[in-house]
């Protein structure tokens, strides 16, 4: 199992790109960098590049609607480049919210876009001609006449660059199974995972055709102690951020997420509070059995079997915000533990 972190989107980048330098000397193999309505992500990503050596650069995510299929396989294969063949490509739909009330661009056919994207992407990588009919047609039908069928003028570094999806209804999930060399899920619960998932990861990899197994990337806050539970309690304004306001009432994927874990009275719970504007009881009325089931916060020996827990959920990735008192060291700990 690797161990991945998430670079946090608040906060000064460089001092954060900082602690993850130092988090790579501990052992860490890999950094995923958001990007939501802050900072952009590649330009981070072109930092870490040059302030790391070894570790995988990951995107989590370039929203698909904000960047032509051209531009992000161009942004990819740059970053690849630049790092020494260490760019992971995560991409993912966001939601309405983002698309729509920041970048302006109208939120639909995210399915479609993105198994085009994907293909695209990785036939730029390979230098083919490129021609598209579909959502992204090349060369554009009814422009000036000048457009013709062009391959990347650069050669990558590598013709094909690992492609992770961030998915949470079935219908993406089974899409990521079958053409995504990764998936990305997030508010994952190990226990319930199989039964929210079990389904869709399973008929995507009946038709995955020539890829390697699917990686899968999931984890929570990380701290080790014998005093340190109370730190779940920090990541409830986050949960109801997203649980709560992150999308319209009939229309948010992280609340439908929590309602099919079990949690359904408590998911109307928190958004019908987040939207009235009572975000402090939308985080109070977060279960508490969530918290611990989405975090690797405690003891020792209960952080070893939090990890355990997540293995057997199939995550081959564990990506961990480290939150306690010394995260480097406990970054070092649970890096010896995993091997």
């Amino acid at each position: 199992m690797r161990l991945s972190v998430p670079l946090q989107y608040a906060g000064d980048p460089v001092q954060l790109i900082e602690q993850v330098v130092a988090l790579e000397r501990a052992g860490l193999d890999a950094v995923w960098v958001a990007e939501a309505y802050g900072f952009d992500a590649p330009t981070l990503m072109g930092y870490l590049a040059a302030k790391t050596e070894r570790l995988l650069i990951g995107s989590a995510i370039l929203p698909i609607y904000s960047r032509t299929p051209a531009l992000i396989a161009q942004t990819a294969a740059g970053l690849d480049a630049v790092s020494g063949g260490r760019a992971l490509l995560g991409l993912g739909a966001s939601g309405p919210q983002v698309i729509e009330g920041w970048h302006g661009v109208r939120y639909d056919r995210p399915l479609g876009r993105t198994r085009e994207i994907i293909d695209l992407c990785r036939r730029i990588w390979r230098r083919e001609v490129i021609t598209n009919d579909g959502i992204y047609p090349l060369p554009l039908p009814g422009g000036t006449g000048l457009g013709k069928p062009l391959k990347m003028l650069t050669k990558p570094l590598r013709e094909s660059i690992p492609v992770y999806l961030a998915s949470l209804g079935d219908k993406n999930v089974e899409l990521t199974a079958e053409i995504a060399d990764g998936w990305l899920p997030t508010l994952f619960l190990p226990e319930k995972a199989s039964a929210v998932w079990g389904r869709a990861l399973e008929a995507g990899r009946a038709k995955r055709v020539g890829l390697p197994p699917l990686d899968v990337v999931a984890g929570g806050m990380l701290a080790i102690g014998d005093d340190v539970a109370e730190m779940r309690e920090w990541a409830r304004p986050m949960i109801a951020l997203y649980v709560g306001g992150m999308g319209a009432r009939d229309r948010n994927f992280y609340n439908d997420l929590m309602r099919r874990y079990g949690y359904e009275a408590e998911a109307r719970t928190i958004q019908d509070l987040y939207l009235d504007g009572r975000k402090d009881e939308a985080a109070a009325a977060v279960p508490a059995e969530f918290l611990e089931l989405s975090s690797l916060v405690g003891p020792a020996g209960y952080v070893k079997e939090r990890v355990e827990a997540f293995r057997a959920a199939g995550v081959t990735m564990l990506n961990v915000t480290p939150v306690g008192p010394d995260p480097i060291g406990d970054v070092r700990t649970l890096r010896e533990w995993l091997g």
